[in-house]
């Protein structure tokens, strides 16, 4: 696990054991807030361990910015803490965190000891929290998946964006139109710093051209998986299409990108190839 720290008060946790998610914890003179916790137990404890020697009212939220393993399955480490997330982050997990879970332990070592705990505080749309000195704004910013949220550190201008905000789109879980939504919100913040769910920091020079990528991203694949479906041409031909084609990077998160690329464009193929028509698709961006 990496650790660093943007400000004085608040430091991230990045995995390097998966997908390099990210985790962030929040000082405050009343305790700590933790947003999102990392995907298995051996470096969820090393941060859990960190915020306790170095918080001494320990820690007092957690705050999960939407329902995937890899930024839930933390949550059974901080029992004293009022767990927060959208209204449907809490109902995913209520139907299917236990079934996901009890898959996971089954395929993956290291998560035996793993609990489910679901958050206890659920918002809808927007929340503010207070805790000492640090004024949070918590965010709706769907397209990853329904539940997405970000939470924006005012003062410094910082946004802890979840899936939101990664080195690549991914809205296989989600929806595209959203998500170009959620960037172009995000675009307009006027933000210091972007604290993505899974890779590097991104700061205020290179936010702009970083979104405006992006959206020219979900923008593009929708254009490619159209002319597929319009000639015809079965899926397997989006195997061969690279990030790179619709300007963004194949090398980030360890090639993973090509992953979440292709995943993409199957989700995209499935949406067009349904009962809906292409043309009722492209007038709705």
């Amino acid at each position: 696990m990496r650790r660093e720290r943007i400000s004085e008060d608040i430091h991230i946790f990045t995995s390097e054991l998966y997908a390099h998610v990210t985790a962030t914890v929040i000082f405050t003179d009343e305790g700590a807030i933790v947003v999102d916790t990392l995907p298995f137990p051996a470096e969820s404890r090393e941060m859990a361990e960190f915020v306790r020697a170095h918080s001494p009212r320990g820690v007092r939220f957690v705050i999960n910015t939407h329902f995937h393993a890899d930024h839930v399955y933390g949550n059974y480490l901080f029992r004293d803490a009022a767990i927060i997330a959208h209204r449907q982050c809490r109902q995913k997990l209520l139907e299917i965190g236990e079934e996901s879970l009890k898959a996971a332990k089954a395929e993956t070592p290291g998560l035996e000891e793993v609990e489910l705990v679901l958050p206890t505080i659920v918002f809808d749309h927007e929340m503010g929290l207070r805790l000492g000195h640090r004024l949070l704004r918590l965010i709706h910013l769907p397209g990853h998946t329904e539940d997405g949220i970000g939470v924006l550190v005012e003062g410094d201008r910082i946004l802890i964006a979840g899936d939101a905000v990664m080195p690549l789109p991914y809205f296989a879980w989600g929806d595209r139109l959203q998500l170009r939504h959620s960037l172009q919100r995000v675009r307009e913040m006027n933000l210091e710093s972007i604290i993505q769910g899974h890779g590097d920091v991104l700061l205020r020079g290179e936010i702009p051209e970083v979104l405006d990528r992006h959206i020219h991203y979900l923008d593009c694949i929708r254009d490619y998986v159209a002319e597929v479906v319009s000639q015809g041409k079965p899926r397997s031909v989006l195997k061969s299409s690279l990030p790179e084609e619709c300007g963004e990077s194949s090398i980030p998160l360890d090639g993973l990108v090509r992953q979440l690329h292709y995943a993409n464009l199957l989700r995209l193929y499935e949406d067009m190839t349904d009962q809906r028509s292409i043309e009722a698709i492209l007038a709705s961006a």
